[in-house]
C-alpha cells in the first residue's frame, strides 16, 4: 500500500465511507503481506517498510523458483531484480516476462515496476579496470532497478591517473559514487580525494595471488584515509549500488520538497 492509497482510505474513513474494522483489516493485510511459492516466502511488504521490493539472490535457485517469485512481485505491482543468475535462469525469466532485461555481464535480470517514474538522482559507478566490470555492472543494474540516474565510468585505475582526471567533471556532478577496484584497491581513496559526496567502495576478487581473492583490496579500502569512503563486501556490486541509490534518491526527494 503506497501513501496515496493510504491517504484515500483514511479520507474515506473520515467521511464515514469506510468502517474502522475494514481499514484495520486492510492495513493488517498489508503489514502481513507474504506470498508463498513452492519454496519461498516472498515479502511483499518490504517496499512499504524499506522503500524498495525484495531482491532475489539467484545463486542456488532453480529457474522455476525465480520465475514464481517474479510472478508474485509482479502481481503486487512491484519491480523485480534477481542477481547472480546464469544463462539458464535468465532465459526462463525472459520466456515468462517479455520485458525482462538480462545483463549477461552483471548476471542480473530486472523488471520495471508498474508505476516507474522518470529516473531521479545521479550516481557515478567507476571501475578501476575492465576485469572489474561485472561487479560495476551489477551496481549499475541495481541503480536502474531503483529508478536512479546512473552512469558507468570504466577503466580509470590508478596505473593511469590521467584517465581519472579527464572524468572529474562527470564525477563531481554525482550525489554519490560507487568505486569498484581489485588489485590493491587504491582507486577508492583517489576518487574520494576529489569529491564531496559519499563513496561506496567495492573491493573485487580481481588480482594475483597476494590479492587473496579480494582480501587485500578490502583491507586497503577499510584503511582509507579519505573520510568519505564506506566499504562493502568483496564483489558486492549490488550492495554498493543499493546504498548509493538510497543516498541519491533521498537528495532528489529533498530537492523536490524544497522546490514545491
Amino acid at each position: 500500500m503506497d501513501s496515496d492509497s493510504l491517504k484515500k482510505m483514511l479520507e474515506q474513513l473520515a467521511l464515514g465511507a469506510r468502517s474502522v474494522d475494514s481499514v484495520l483489516d486492510l492495513v493488517t493485510a498489508e503489514i502481513n503481506d507474504v506470498a508463498e511459492t513452492s519454496d519461498a516466502c516472498v515479502d511483499l511488504d518490504r517496499r512499504r517498510r524499506c522503500g524498495f521490493p525484495e531482491v532475489v539472490y539467484g545463486a542456488g535457485k532453480t529457474p522455476e523458483s525465480i520465475v514464481a517469485i517474479f510472478h508474485e512481485l509482479r502481481s503486487a505491482g512491484q519491480g523485480c531484480l534477481v542477481t547472480r543468475v546464469n544463462a539458464e535462469q535468465a532465459q526462463a525469466v525472459q520466456a515468462a516476462f517479455s520485458n525482462a532485461h538480462y545483463n549477461a555481464i552483471a548476471r542480473t535480470v530486472r523488471l520495471t515496476a508498474d508505476n516507474a517514474q522518470t529516473a531521479a538522482g545521479r550516481v557515478a559507478v567507476v571501475s578501476a579496470g575492465t576485469s572489474d566490470r561485472p561487479v560495476a555492472e551489477e551496481a549499475l543494474e541495481t541503480l536502474r532497478w531503483m529508478n536512479c540516474g546512473a552512469e558507468l565510468i570504466q577503466d580509470v585505475g590508478v596505473a593511469g591517473p590521467q584517465r581519472l582526471l579527464r572524468q572529474l567533471d562527470r564525477l563531481q556532478r554525482a550525489d554519490a559514487c560507487v568505486v569498484v577496484a581489485g588489485m590493491e584497491g587504491a582507486l577508492a581513496s583517489v576518487v574520494a580525494g576529489h569529491l564531496s559526496c559519499p563513496i561506496f567502495a567495492v573491493p573485487t576478487s580481481v588480482g594475483y595471488g597476494a590479492n587473496l581473492g579480494g582480501l587485500a583490496a578490502l583491507l586497503s579500502m577499510l584503511n582509507s584515509c579519505a573520510a568519505n569512503v564506506a566499504v562493502v563486501n568483496i564483489d558486492a556490486g549490488f550492495r554498493a549500488g543499493y546504498l548509493a541509490g538510497m543516498v541519491a534518491l533521498r537528495i532528489a526527494q529533498a530537492s523536490q520538497r524544497a522546490n514545491s
